[in-house]
Parts: structure tokens; C-alpha cells; sequence
């Protein structure tokens, strides 16, 4: 269907039909599939007047492809992607916003959950490069559970040249890097933010890194080299996130 992508999943088809049932089309359900959590899916999609087919289960494979789409997915309109400018025009609204940038990041579990973290974290938006790095598909709203839905995803050509747009708009780069000069808790993240993580195994780029006003890492006592990106944008944001609720934040 023109205009439309399809979801799949317990969780990613649930939210998106209690947050926006208008841009679901149809939902399709397992034929043998009947507990609880299919049955809440089918009251919802009736609820809003949603179509709902019930398909064989070999057929809905056949249509996904091996995918563990749990016996249910649904087409929707999807969220219409910011442009650059989408994002500079909602920083003029945005107090202290934080915006998630990945440089490369190519897995789409990966980007669903950066995406699930960032949306958990109240992160504006996502920002990634529009070449050479994961875009959003069914596998990144599945893992995102719904956060591809509510966190707006922005694909640029030139991501050293939106980071410092962003810094003209006055908002402080945070690179993270294993080599970083400092702890994250040591640099104050309660303004305005841009988080920057490399791509998986090989890091931020260089120019990246020059673009950055602080390059921080993360504490790590373990034997472990590198975490998972996506596990390090979670504890950076988290980061944020503790240090805005404290009464006071390090200076930076």
C-alpha cells in the first residue's frame, strides 16, 4: 500500500494503537494465536474501527519474511522524518533539550533501542547520518516499541555540519569515546545537549570528535574493552537524566 510501512510485534503494534490509532490502516492477526495480549490488540483495533484480518501464520511469514513478528502486525502511515530544519525550528519551543546523535551506527536493533532509550530519556529527537548508518524499518519500530513513533528521527548528509549548526543554536557537543578526558558525570549536562556515539567497533569519526566541545567516557571496571553502542547511549543519557534531577550539577 502507497504511503505505508508495516510494524510488527506485540509491543510496537499495542503502542502504536493506544498513541495513534489513525494512522493505522490494518492490523493482521495469527488465525491460532488467541491470549491476552492478541486479545487486547483485537479489542483495540476495534475500539478506533480498525480493519483486522486473521491470517494463516505460514502466510503472515511469507508476507514478513523470518521476522519474530509474534502473530500480529499492522501497516501504518509512518512518522514523517524532520528535515534539518524540522530540528532548529523545535529548538526555538525546547528547554534544555537533548538530542541523540549517532555517527554510523549500521545494526537496526542497535538504532530501535537508542531510539526506546532516548524516547524513555525525553530526547527531542535522534539524529543519524542519511549514508552508511541504519535508517528506520520494521525491525528498528519492533525494537524501539514503539519510540519510532513518538521520537522524531532526523537523516543528514553532512552530520559534522548539523553539529555545528547545533552549536550555533547554542547547544554543547558531548562525544563519548573510551579515551574520553573526562567521566561523563564530570561534565554538566543539564543545558541544552547534543550526545554524540560512534558507530559499532570503530567509534566516533575524527571529524566528529574535532566538532565535539567535550569528549567524555564512560567508567568501566570490568576487562571489557568497548561497550555496545547502545548500551552506552543509554547510560549517557541516564547521565543526563540524573544529573537534571539533582539540586546542583558539576560545572564542566
Amino acid at each position: 500500500m502507497k504511503g505505508t510501512e508495516t510494524i510488527y510485534g506485540l509491543h510496537a503494534v499495542r503502542v502504536m494503537l493506544e498513541r495513534h490509532p489513525e494512522r493505522v490502516s490494518s492490523v493482521r492477526l495469527a488465525e491460532k494465536r488467541d491470549d491476552p495480549r492478541i486479545r487486547q490488540i483485537d479489542e483495540l483495533a476495534r475500539r478506533h474501527n480498525r480493519p483486522i484480518q486473521r491470517v494463516d501464520q505460514h502466510a503472515l511469514k511469507q508476507q514478513l519474511g523470518d521476522v519474530a513478528h509474534q502473530g500480529v502486525a499492522a501497516d501504518i502511515t509512518p512518522m514523517p522524518p524532520w528535515t534539518e530544519d524540522d530540528l532548529i525550528d523545535a529548538l526555538q519551543t525546547a528547554t534544555h533539550p537533548i538530542i541523540l546523535v549517532l555517527d554510523g551506527v549500521q545494526d537496526p536493533h542497535n538504532l530501535g533501542a537508542c531510539l526506546r532509550t532516548a524516547d524513555a530519556c525525553g530526547a527531542l529527537a535522534v539524529v543519524v547520518p542519511r549514508d552508511r548508518a541504519a535508517q528506520v524499518n520494521p525491525t528498528v519500530r519492533k525494537v524501539a516499541v514503539g519510540a519510532a513513533e513518538t521520537t522524531p528521527v532526523v537523516a543528514v548528509t553532512n552530520l559534522v555540519r548539523t553539529l555545528k549548526v547545533l552549536k550555533e543554536a547554542g547547544l554543547w557537543v558531548v562525544g563519548a569515546d573510551a579515551d574520553g578526558a573526562k567521566l561523563a558525570h564530570e561534565v554538566d549536562l543539564t543545558g541544552g545537549i547534543v550526545l554524540a556515539l560512534g558507530a559499532e567497533g570503530t567509534g566516533l569519526r575524527h571529524l566528529t570528535q574535532q566538532t565535539c566541545d567535550w569528549i567524555v567516557r564512560l567508567p568501566q571496571l570490568g576487562a571489557v574493552e568497548s561497550l555496545n553502542v547502545s548500551v552506552a547511549a543509554g547510560m549517557l543519557l541516564y547521565e543526563t537524566v540524573r544529573q537534571r534531577m539533582r539540586p546542583t550539577a558539576p560545572k564542566g
